[in-house]
């Protein structure tokens, strides 16, 4: 077994104390990068370039390489590879994002949807994740993700991403009994997903959950939240010697972090709306914090980016249990040495809040 030589974002997940704030970014391999969008016009196009294990390594070490100072590698793939494994056909429209041939809309369909098995039906992401990890070799740790039950559900039954989620939300009052048998079936899905990747080599994992935030808050406790606490029981939490984090990430989820926080995940990663300080006075000593900068600060000059960083880092305070990151995916307008000025700021600058 190779030996992590940099650990820091595996010990701050645990909160245990580390030298220096670790920071990754959400997209970090992404079309920010020109190298990034050199690999995918090689690849022909974004799905070949996650099912092909090669393309997926590359694009995973890009950022790594032109940042050395990050401190985890995300695997590269899509959060839709459960429903495309369900049969839904998954294929992505120029400037229209992911789109599916097929749609789910009644109780019928529901039933008939398969749960896929993770090394016969997403096999290519159990080999990205193989490989990436065997190319790593021990640099920093690899993380590994899936959607949400309640965002993948809302792709499945819009047939790609809405504004409203009209479809999804009048399934999910009208037969709340087939919203719930969906969700449970994409719960099963995204456990045995996660805990593939975990064997395949993934050291901690990350649950996105990018539309809960659209949801009333009690839809969002029984429709949402209680669908993650489901998956995270069932994960394994620790393989090859070492605990496996799991971080649940609800976008606009602020309003629920103490729920969120007794759902027995070790962190919370949190959007920009939320502020970090008081956010870590309400969880107490629960969970980590990873987060959480807006990713437009991104296009201000670096001199703006680095006071940022120093807000958000004071805003943390003392100690460990606390992951940098942006509050969402870094957006493909950035300039690549404003997103190196915000990773060398973080290590720069919270070296005295781990005294």
């Amino acid at each position: 077994m190779t030996v992590l030589k940099n650990d820091r974002f595996l010990r701050a997940l645990l909160k245990q104390p580390v030298d220096v704030t670790p920071v990754w970014m959400m997209r970090q391999a992404g079309r920010y990068l020109p190298e990034y969008r050199a690999s995918r016009a090689k690849a022909g196009d974004f799905m070949s370039l996650c099912k092909n294990a090669e393309f997926a390594c590359e694009v995973t070490m890009q950022p790594l390489d032109r940042f050395p100072q990050l401190d985890a590698a995300i695997l590269f793939s899509d959060i839709l590879t459960i429903p495309d494994a369900m049969g839904q056909g998954l294929y992505f429209e120029t400037g229209e994002g992911p789109r599916f041939k097929k749609v789910v809309s009644t109780l019928a369909d529901i039933e008939a949807l398969p749960i896929p098995d993770p090394q016969k039906d997403l096999g290519y992401v159990m080999n990205a994740v193989s490989t990436i990890r065997k190319e790593l070799n021990g640099r920093v740790p690899l993380i590994g993700f899936s959607g949400s039950p309640w965002t993948l559900a809302t792709y499945m039954v819009e047939g790609g991403s809405s504004k409203d989620f009209r479809k999804t939300k009048a399934m999910l009052y009208d037969t709340p009994q087939a919203m719930h048998l969906l969700l449970d079936k994409l719960a099963q899905s995204v456990t045995s997903y996660l805990n593939g990747q975990i064997m395949a080599g993934a050291q901690a994992v990350q649950i996105f959950d990018t539309w809960g935030g659209n949801l009333s808050s009690a839809a969002y406790q029984e429709f949402s939240l209680a669908y993650m606490r489901k998956i995270v029981s069932g994960l394994i939490r620790e393989h090859e010697g070492r605990k496996v984090p799991v971080i649940l990430f609800t976008k606009n989820g602020g309003l629920w972090l103490e729920s969120i926080a007794d759902a027995g995940a070790d962190a919370l990663g949190l959007d920009w709306t939320c502020d970090l300080g008081e956010a870590r006075k309400r969880v107490g000593n629960k969970v980590a914090l990873q987060g959480n900068m807006d990713p437009t600060v991104l296009y201000a000059n670096p001199e703006a980016i680095r006071t940022e960083v120093k807000r958000i880092l004071a805003s943390y305070g003392t100690g460990s249990g606390h992951v940098f990151n942006l509050g969402h995916g870094i957006t493909p307008e950035v300039k690549p040495e404003h997103a190196g000025a915000f990773i060398s700021a973080v290590h720069e600058f919270s070296g005295q809040y781990h005294q």
